[in-house]
């Protein structure tokens, strides 16, 4: 006969303090090398979100030894492929700091410069926003700054020269979006602006793309701020630059400056 009303069964059950199983540990008893085992065959799965859980359990279970800091080397890699860029950079700066020796801390300044720098990749590739002055470059220039640091340090690296041509790149790109912003500042009629930006990439940004635009922008703002003298100078430094070839002609040297 079905029940009419279930409300009195149900509390019966809760005074008679039904419960449910608790979930079973699997973790419980393994050993360092079975959770190091685990996650590996989690992370080559594709599986990052399960491997950074056994990574971390094996961290907490076992601080010390071989697979412990080869853990910390690892999740760095999981936290990457996971979309976590911000976990990924706190991981490399554990990692550096816990294991300042290791044969391995060239690996973790690169992957701490490869997530800033796939961070970014929107900036880096796509349109830039109508107004270009409210568009943030900080992770673009954190990841030059990473593999910077990666070069300086560690110049015999394997990592090295993949840091170098990724210099190159986020240079140029960086360059760039100064031009962005001082065409937005042109548009608007603020020369005096637009012009001070261009002089930056000028200074800072030496044989990139963007340099011939950026002398180009100066002359064209000069001379709409009625500063002939100034717009001639940018002139003949383009002329110059065009003679001899230099534009357009940047180095690994010039990578290596800071923008």
């Amino acid at each position: 006969m079905p029940w009419k009303n279930p409300i009195p069964f149900l509390i019966a059950l809760l005074l008679t303090g039904c419960s449910m199983p608790e979930q079973i540990d699997v973790t419980k008893e393994w050993s360092a090398s079975q959770f190091y085992s685990e996650a590996k065959t989690a992370l080559l799965d594709g599986e990052y979100d399960q491997a950074i859980k056994h990574y971390n359990g094996l961290q907490a279970r076992f601080p010390f030894g071989r697979y412990a800091i080869q853990a910390q080397l690892d999740i760095i890699y999981a936290h990457y492929k996971n979309g976590e860029p911000d976990s990924a950079i706190a991981a490399t700066g554990r990692f550096i700091k816990l294991n300042p020796q290791s044969p391995f801390v060239d690996y973790a300044y690169y992957m701490k410069g490869l997530a800033n720098y796939n961070r970014n990749q929107s900036f880096l590739t796509s349109i830039l926003p109508t107004d270009p002055s409210e568009r943030d470059a900080g992770a673009a220039l954190d990841a030059f700054n990473d593999f910077a640091e990666l070069v300086r340090r560690y110049p015999q690296s394997k990592y090295s020269a993949d840091a170098h041509q990724r210099m190159l790149y986020l240079r140029n790109n960086l360059a760039k979006y100064q031009i962005h912003i001082a065409r937005y500042y042109m548009r608007r009629g603020a020369y005096l602006a637009a012009a001070n930006r261009a002089n930056r990439v000028v200074s800072n940004f030496q044989r990139t793309d963007a340099v011939q635009e950026a002398l180009e922008i100066m002359i064209d703002a000069y001379r709409k701020l009625g500063m002939n003298d100034l717009a001639e100078d940018a002139q003949r430094v383009l002329a110059l630059n065009l003679e001899n070839g230099r534009l357009n002609k940047q180095s690994t040297a010039d990578a290596e400056q800071n923008p």
